[in-house]
């Protein structure tokens, strides 16, 4: 808002008081003073004031404002350079019978006026800070002087949750004559009701913490011939006042900290500004709005009645709202014209406005319009416009017709032409529409790497251990003697001894037999163990101990990387797979059997959606089957599968799932009690250790397609 809009911009509100007869009343000088601590402005004037003018507040830019009605301006200058202490200049607009004084300020402050003699002094007063406790304690504001001489009971107290979060105490009174004092006290509110008096059952206090607006408690009290309300908010918070006639109203909000807003309240974006009118008529109020905003106002005639409205540090919309909210008005935007007319009378004009313009539908002549399509099909948007079509939201109900009731499209698939009879004004809204469907669509190229690596590690040990005595089969003595003529041989099993006592024929003698540990090492895998074996004999060849040791350590270490790739469009479902098919039979339903299939194969099934900041989402399906161990049914598949969706940066790479298995066994074959014996223990039994890891992670990288780009 421009400095001199809000000067020049003066229209008449010579209603705001009775106009003295015009007798050529004129400012003649205006000069600031300190006077018993205080900044004084003063008006000399060439005749003495009837009453004290009439003003009101900015707070950004920080000016005061005030009209004097029935005066003109001698100063032969418009603007007055004074540059001392809070007060910058002052600028003078004259319009008709009245004169706006325009104080320009440095730091935003509130005024008192007082009529001396011829002149009028305006004492500027520090504005009080509105914002989060926790500094010092501020002097009162004096939002409304006391008019009343008796003490007057008030009405009652609520309290409700405003817009974003802020929170109201409404307080009823029961005249526009109670006075308002509003002081801060550290972290508290406290405002006061001058010459009051509180019914008993008001003097409570409200707990309204779950209301989810800074105001924790609102406790109220008399206080000799006052009432005091003391207001406990929590938080970084701002507040503001306003009385519209006899209802006076505490915001408490949430601290706005975008530097863009910093002086605005939730919901509001104007300048704040600070109004005291007793039973002033409506239309001058709003008339007193509009000279310092944006906008031009229209008020309609029937707009009648008076107001008393007391503001403090209130966005100028909120204050227009307040207004409109008490007559019961409504607001019509058109550019930079507000029209502010009763809201019945608003909705039967737009009633009107509405009936006209179906009727103009009606009777408006056709157009035919054809219009070529590049990237859509002709069809379907056909359908789209006629209604005919599935929409593509969820429920898959049918779509809205676009086109009137009249209107009628036609499509040709071979040129993809769209041929639209309707009247102007849907045609218009029907090419806006294809201008915006109408577009290339992009693509995403979607690469999938599936990568499988396992280390696998085992190592076994085992031995053979047998012994034969070759002396009975030699013509000698088996054995060895335990006494008289008992002897004992030894043996691998009930054969082995019957062949060296000659119990059995020497050719059933098998040398197999003379093994009573046989503990080989297992294989892993495919891979059979490396042997080693040695004998211990006698000189004389009859006697001997076989001893074989087997032995396998195996260490293999793979990977196998599956990269598929597909492009496909923004919302479009793709799909890309490699692999076989495996039979297998079944029965029919007459007990004869058939040849079936599955499918152990690689796939990528992805539908990406390309965001507004570039980046993707991806809803991935991603399977790698490949053909198990074979079972008497068939072959089994082994699985892996991931299904997801994600987030995805253009170019990012992401891992969207991963699955780590380790198996580690060991095994222990032995001789019971041999097989424990320290170090000669190990030849009575065989050890296996086995050690398998196997690792799978699955990596996305979407990328948006620009360009012409080829898959490698």
């Amino acid at each position: 808002m421009s400095q001199w809009r809000a000067l020049a911009c003066a229209v008449a509100v010579g209603c705001l008081a009775p106009l003295p007869a015009w007798a050529q009343n004129a400012i003649r000088s205006i000069n600031s003073m300190q006077q018993a601590g205080a900044e004084v402005v003063r008006i000399e004037l060439t005749q003495p004031l009837s009453e004290v003018p009439r003003g009101f507040t900015i707070q950004t830019p920080p000016r005061i404002a005030i009209d004097l009605p029935g005066v003109s301006n001698e100063l032969g200058r418009s603007a007055v350079e004074i540059n001392q202490g809070n007060l910058r200049s002052a600028n003078v607009a004259q319009a008709g019978e009245r004169t706006r004084v325009v104080l320009n300020l440095r730091q935003a402050a509130t005024y008192r006026a007082q009529l001396q003699e011829n002149a009028l002094l305006i004492f500027l007063e520090q504005a009080s800070v509105a914002s989060n406790a926790g500094q010092a304690t501020s002097g009162p504001v004096h939002f409304a002087a006391s008019q009343n001489a008796a003490p007057q009971a008030l009405r009652d107290i609520d309290f409700r949750r405003g817009q974003d979060g802020a929170g109201r105490v409404i307080v009823n009174l029961p005249s526009t004559q109670v006075g308002v004092d509003i002081q801060q006290q550290g972290q508290n509110l406290v405002v006061e009701f001058l010459r009051s008096s509180l019914p008993e059952n008001l003097r409570r206090r409200l707990d309204v913490s779950d209301f989810g607006s800074p105001v924790q408690v609102v406790s109220t009290s008399q206080v000799g011939d006052r009432v005091r309300m003391v207001v406990e908010p929590k938080g970084a918070w701002e507040h503001s006042a306003y009385q519209s006639d006899n209802q006076f109203v505490l915001e408490v909000r949430p601290q706005k900290t975008d530097p863009n807003k910093l002086t605005q309240g939730p919901g509001y974006a104007g300048d704040k500004l600070s109004l005291n009118f007793q039973n002033i008529e409506v239309r001058a109020l709003l008339q007193v709005i509009a000279d310092f905003t944006n906008f031009n106002v229209v008020t309609s005639d029937t707009v009648t009645g008076n107001v008393t409205l007391r503001l403090k540090d209130v966005p100028w919309d909120q204050a227009l709202d307040i207004i409109m909210q008490a007559k019961g008005l409504g607001l019509r935007k058109s550019g930079n014209v507000l029209w502010i007319a009763p809201k019945d009378e608003l909705a039967t004009k737009e009633k009107m406005d509405l009936e006209a313009k179906a009727q103009i539908s009606q009777l408006e002549p056709l157009r035919t319009q054809a219009i070529q399509l590049n990237y859509t099909k002709a069809e379907e948007v056909a359908k789209g416009l006629t209604g005919t079509g599935q929409g593509s939201g969820q429920g898959g109900g049918t779509t809205t017709r676009l086109l009137s009731a009249r209107g009628s499209a036609m499509f040709e698939s071979r040129t993809n032409q769209l041929f639209v009879t309707d009247i102007p004004s849907k045609l218009e809204e029907v090419l806006a529409m294809i201008a915006k469907i109408d577009i290339p669509v992009r693509q995403v190229l979607i690469e999938a790497r599936i990568v499988e690596a396992d280390d696998k590690f085992g190592r076994s040990l085992g031995v053979k251990l047998g012994a034969s005595d070759m002396r009975g089969l030699q013509g000698g003595v088996p054995g060895y003697n335990v006494g008289g003529n008992n002897y004992v041989t030894v043996g691998g099993n009930y054969n082995a001894v019957g062949g060296q006592t000659l119990q059995m024929a020497k050719d059933d003698f098998k040398y197999n037999d003379t093994q009573f540990i046989n503990m080989p090492a297992p294989k892993i895998g495919d891979l059979a163990p490396a042997n080693f074996a040695l004998s211990l004999f006698s000189a004389t060849a009859n006697r001997f101990l076989n001893l074989e040791l087997s032995a396998l350590e195996a260490d293999g270490r793979g990977k196998i990387v599956s990269s598929p790739r597909v492009v496909t469009a923004d919302q479009v479902k793709a799909l890309i797979e490699q692999g076989e098919e495996l039979p297998y039979q079944v029965a029919t339903s007459s007990g004869a059997t058939s040849i079936a299939f599955r499918k152990a194969n690689l796939k990528l099934e992805v539908t990406p959606q390309i965001t507004p900041e570039g980046n993707v989402i991806l809803d991935v399906d991603v399977n790698k089957d490949s053909v198990g161990r074979q079972t008497s049914a068939g072959f089994a598949i082994d699985t892996k599968h991931v299904k997801t969706q994600v987030l995805v940066e253009n170019g990012g790479t992401v891992v969207i799932g991963g699955i780590f298995t380790q198996v580690e066994r060991e095994d222990v074959t032995k001789v019971p009690f041999l097989g424990d014996v320290p170090i000669m223990g190990n030849l009575f039994k065989n050890k296996a250790r086995t050690s398998n890891k196997t690792e799978l992670l699955v990596f996305i990288t979407p990328k948006v397609v620009n360009d012409r780009v080829t898959v490698r």
